[in-house]
């Protein structure tokens, strides 16, 4: 399919976002819509301390990512990385479980500088998009702060610990994400997903229950997509009964979960209006409006193509249905 010219249409989309799987759709979408129509809400449930240092893994994924400075191999991290830092950490006994190369390192130490400062992470991470030339917003979920958590067979853990020094390796129980009850919305998300003139929101394919569920916990994020006019899409994550990337099979199945799109429908039940599954697949859910498209974005035409149809949709389900309406609960 060709990509055809960008989207003019106007109203804000607002885009839920987490780490490799959400950034290659929200590269996609910012080659569409190309200025501060949409926001990038990205999960910063994953945020921790580390070294003295605060690191946003998301955050700088899709930052990164829509900087076109992403290392393509791993998707997380720069390209073209050097790693004097951690083998000068090694040789002094630091931790070195989590990798932080010397081009990311120079982010987290700016980013912790001006915290410190009293700066708010939304407003860093702005000024960090405008250096990088990124013309769309990319937000954190909240100010506050919110930590994901994980019950597993080996004992409650903090998430990177988990994901990263572990492995994934312990059979997960339970998720929990701290902080979230008491924290708020940030403002502009919070402003856009009640703006009169919102277009539609997008969940991203990230992983529902570690990317997508910690930003669905923070207070007033849930209630705001339930009342919201503007459709709500979500793209699976899944592409023949399987996930591309990441623990999301092993966290499905050890939570007692049958990968599916169906899965993935009633999970956000009574949040969205359709979801997006990939051509490949023949189950088909049909709990909530569908359309069919390829998922699988490697080139930037994928990630384009798959933009489109995704906003496409989301017109499609808006102008069809009354101004008033009650999702499926």
């Amino acid at each position: 399919m060709t990509v055809s010219a960008q989207d003019t249409r106007t109203g804000r989309v607002v885009a839920l976002c987490g780490g490799i799987g959400g950034a290659k759709l929200a590269l996609g979408l910012s080659k569409v819509i190309t200025d501060e129509r949409l926001i990038i809400a990205v999960n910063t449930g994953d945020d921790f301390d580390h070294l003295g240092l605060h690191i946003s893994p998301d955050v700088d994924t899709v930052t990164y990512t829509l900087a076109g400075v992403a290392n393509p191999e791993t998707g997380w991290g720069r390209a073209e990385e050097t790693w004097n830092f951690m083998k000068s950490l090694e040789t002094l006994g630091g931790e070195t479980w989590f990798q932080l190369g010397d081009k990311d390192l120079a982010t987290h130490v700016e980013r912790t500088r001006r915290l410190r400062e009293g700066e708010c992470l939304s407003t860093i991470t702005e000024d960090f998009c405008k250096r990088l030339g990124i013309a769309v917003r990319i937000l954190p979920m909240s100010e506050d702060p919110v930590r994901t958590h994980v019950d597993t067979s080996a004992g409650p853990m903090p998430f990177q610990n988990y994901f990263v020094e572990r492995r994934c390796e312990p059979e997960i129980e339970s998720i929990r994400f701290e902080g979230a009850e008491s924290a708020g919305v940030q403002s502009d998300i919070s402003m856009a997903l009640k703006h009169p003139e919102l277009r539609c929101v997008i969940v991203c394919p990230s992983n529902p229950y570690l990317s997508v569920d910690p930003m669905l916990a923070v207070g007033g994020m849930r209630q705001m997509l339930q009342g919201t006019d503007a459709p709500v899409v979500a793209v699976s994550p899944l592409v023949g009964g399987k996930a591309v990337k990441g623990p999301m099979d092993k966290v499905m199945s050890e939570l007692g979960h049958t990968l599916s799109h169906a899965t993935i429908a009633d999970h956000y039940n009574g949040l969205i209006d359709g979801l997006v599954v990939d051509s490949a697949d023949s189950q088909i859910p049909d709990r909530v409006a569908v359309a069919v498209e390829n998922t699988m974005m490697h080139s930037l035409d994928d990630k384009m193509n798959l933009a489109r149809t995704v906003l496409a949709f989301a017109d499609e389900i808006s102008a069809r249905r009354p101004m008033q309406h009650e999702r499926s609960a």
